[in-house]
């Protein structure tokens, strides 16, 4: 596995994420895409729960989260943006971080990034899902950020970066530590294929909106049948199904809801 970062459609990912706005390597622009892409391509985990896998090469990127209607997780999220950022300029480093959460020395499985603009260097993060970032953060020590109802502080504990939303540790990682291709491709192959992970057990998805986190539980309705599953997810949570992969999770989502 290699990036691949030509094989990008960068104006159909613009599209995409709905961002009409510079196009130049500044730190206006990358909050901007950062923000665009948080509120228009959902965290979601249903190819890992129909037993697909997750592909990390460029072209299924795109196909999956630019053409095809749907979200993804860290991995898929984060290679698909960290793409787009270089095509317009960006330098940038991908890292593979550790999920806190309330608990220390987990594999590191979550992808983030750590991108230049302006004359700084930023905390990017398109793909943590729950209270994850929806704009870039100072890669600075003591650095805070708010956006709409959301607050976020990075710090450092020993060598580890951590990410705090409130009180809550989301995750840590070491900006000194190389990774490459082939350390997300393990990463993301644990996250999809050990029974341990929790994207195997349970469905996770949500869509971000300028002043909510709209997840499964949160649906107006129950969701009982084929049909009624296609268009919660379509009307509310912003992921393109067929009826059959619909008909497929059906058990799960009631679950979920329940």
């Amino acid at each position: 596995m290699t990036w691949d970062i030509e094989k990008l459609d960068l104006n159909a990912y613009l599209a995409r994420i709905g961002y009409d706005g510079p196009l130049d390597p500044t730190a206006e622009t990358l909050r901007g895409v950062h923000l665009a892409h948080v509120r228009s391509i959902p965290f979601e985990n249903l190819d890992v729960l129909l037993g697909r896998g997750i592909r990390l090469d460029l072209s299924s990127l795109q196909d999956k989260l630019v053409t095809g209607g749907r979200g993804g997780y860290c991995h898929e999220q984060n290679l698909l943006f960290a793409a787009a950022l270089e095509r317009l300029g960006f330098t940038l480093t991908r890292h593979l971080a550790r999920i806190r959460l309330g608990r220390h020395h987990l594999p590191r499985s979550h992808a983030t990034l750590t991108v230049v603009a302006g004359g700084r260097r930023w905390l990017a993060d398109v793909g943590f899902g729950g209270e994850g970032l929806v704009e870039p953060i100072p890669f600075e020590e003591g650095a805070t950020l708010e956006s709409g109802v959301w607050r976020w502080r990075l710090g450092c504990d020993g060598d580890f970066w951590v990410l705090h939303s409130g009180e809550t540790e989301l995750y840590a990682f070491r900006p000194d530590e190389p990774q490459y291709p082939s350390d997300f491709e393990v990463a993301n192959y644990y996250i999809a294929n050990h029974p341990q992970s929790p994207f195997r057990r349970h469905v996770v998805v949500q869509r971000t909106t300028a002043d909510a986190r709209i997840r499964l539980e949160d649906l107006p309705v129950p969701v009982t049948t084929t049909e009624e599953a296609v268009a919660a997810l379509r009307d509310h949570l912003g992921i393109a199904i067929p009826e059959g992969d619909a008909h497929a999770l059906l058990p799960l989502l009631r679950d979920e809801r329940a």
